[in-house]
């Protein structure tokens, strides 16, 4: 029975180191590299923002018409 106890303690053992390690030493760095990914995305995502909330903020003439052409026909249904 001690002999069993002992296998499952030293395959526990074995287990979480192997866990530990892999998480050192492979998912530590990967989640840098998506840190770092993630804030590059961030900003050019702030910029095409920009350059979209620039463009609509005021719409012409004819995109208002449109709007208003294509409401009134959802009405008239």
């Amino acid at each position: 029975m001690t002999f069993i106890t002992r296998i499952v303690s030293v395959t526990n053992f074995v287990v979480a180191s192997s866990a530990l390690a892999f998480q050192v030493g492979v998912l530590y760095p990967w989640h840098k590299q998506l840190d770092q990914d993630f804030e590059k995305l961030r900003v050019e995502h702030l910029k095409v923002l920009e350059a979209a909330g620039k463009k609509s903020e005021v719409p012409s003439h004819e995109e208002q018409k449109g709007v208003r052409s294509m409401l009134s026909g959802l009405w008239k249904h």
